[in-house]
């Protein structure tokens, strides 16, 4: 396993490009996920092994997202409807293949969620209100650009039936949590003003999983919903 023992590893980010962090005022609400704090974009991508140990990211065709209601309760089991990704985050991603050693051997997709949280003194931000939980992928890239007068978001890391996080750490910005997501689960606490007034926490959330496992396409939609109505 890539990550080591522990399932996890906490890494520095490269600096972004300039009309990165601007990106994020443009976001529109998140109508499914976090009750008006949550401003959300996403995007889908196909890896490929290229020359010289590098990807081929194809950005696919933008679809509707939908993940298990097993793996979310909250927002699992519909379609969510959200706006593509206008900036590109390909760069940030490749750091964090490598830091994964992602296997070279197949193709791979990636979940592309760019989300930013807003909480100000009489409203908190909930980052997880889906509550501890895996997110069904192989691996999870939690990465955090920005923080504007907030505290709070301390991402915690569950081994399998635990009772208490076995780690607990605020990530700053310009860091990011590497996550076997299978092995682990994880939440973050609410972003909170960090003086009362408006603050915002601005990060991107990339979920890999195997081409072969087919989370992007017609079946995989089927299988989401499917859930739902059983």
């Amino acid at each position: 396993m890539p990550l080591g023992t522990e399932g996890f590893t906490v890494i520095d980010l490269p600096e972004v490009a300039p009309d990165i962090l601007p990106s994020y005022d443009r976001c529109p609400v998140d109508d499914y996920m976090g009750n008006g704090t949550r401003f959300k974009r996403f995007s889908q991508y196909k890896l490929t092994p290229a020359e010289d140990d590098t990807w081929s990211f194809k950005r696919l065709p933008h679809r509707d997202y939908t993940t298990y209601k097993k793996f979310n309760p909250v927002g699992g089991g519909i379609r969510r409807v959200y706006e593509p990704i206008e900036v590109d985050f390909t760069p940030l991603i490749a750091e964090g293949i490598r830091e994964l050693g992602l296997d070279r051997s197949e193709p791979w997709q990636i979940n592309v969620h760019q989300n930013r949280t807003r909480a100000d003194g009489g409203r908190p931000g909930p980052l997880t209100p889906e509550g501890v939980h895996h997110d069904g992928h192989e691996f999870v890239m939690i990465a955090i650009l920005n923080k504007v007068n907030v505290a709070g978001g301390t991402t915690r890391l569950w081994k399998p039936g635990a009772d208490a996080p076995f780690w607990s750490g605020t990530l700053e910005a310009g860091q990011a949590v590497l996550l076997d997501d299978r092995g682990l689960a994880h939440d973050v606490t609410d972003v909170l003003s960090a003086d009362g007034g408006p603050g915002h926490r601005d990060i991107v959330i990339i979920a890999f999983s195997r081409w072969a496992e087919k989370w992007y396409g017609d079946e995989h939609d089927a299988a989401a919903l499917e859930e739902q109505e059983a």
